[in-house]
């Protein structure tokens, strides 16, 4: 089943956007809809306070970041992995769990309410926390699988 073309002309032929499974959507749906309940549920429990740096997306991001390194090593290097498993954890849940729109929604009301200092603290520090998470989650997955020591280019030993 296809699911449409891209609209534009390139070089006299027309792009396709490639043909998806409607399994694949489904598990991403259901993903996505459970990670945002997650992160809604999250957000309940720790609102954000006026003029200070909002920890609970913060939180939501660098945990997510650190699953994601985990999920990436496990399903790539440890495990043959079921090929719904990456769509439904890695783009539905995770995906649907961390928010980058949030994140760019508070940093704009923080410096809209001139706590520039906490804004630019945030700006920064998700994007310093989150990188590391993921690279923690990954070396975290390599230890408990065995496989941690020097890699080679092309991700092989």
């Amino acid at each position: 089943m296809t699911f449409g073309a891209a609209g534009g002309q390139q070089m006299g032929s027309q792009a396709r956007v490639p043909s998806v499974e409607p399994a694949v959507l489904l598990v991403i749906s259901l993903g996505g809809g459970l990670g945002a309940v997650m992160r809604y549920a999250v957000g309940l429990r720790w609102p954000p306070q006026p003029g200070q740096v909002p920890w609970a997306t913060f939180t939501v991001n660098v945990v997510g970041c650190f699953a994601i390194g985990i999920l990436m090593i496990l399903i790539t290097e440890v495990w043959v992995a079921h090929r719904l498993l990456r769509p439904f954890l890695g783009v539905g849940l995770l995906g649907g769990f961390t928010t980058f729109s949030t994140y760019s929604l508070e940093i704009r009301r923080l410096l809209e309410s001139g706590d520039t200092t906490e804004a630019l603290g945030y700006l920064g520090g998700t994007v310093a926390a989150t990188l590391a998470a993921v690279w923690l989650g990954m070396g975290v997955a390599r230890l408990a699988a065995g496989t941690a020591g020097p890699r080679r280019r092309g991700g092989r030993r």
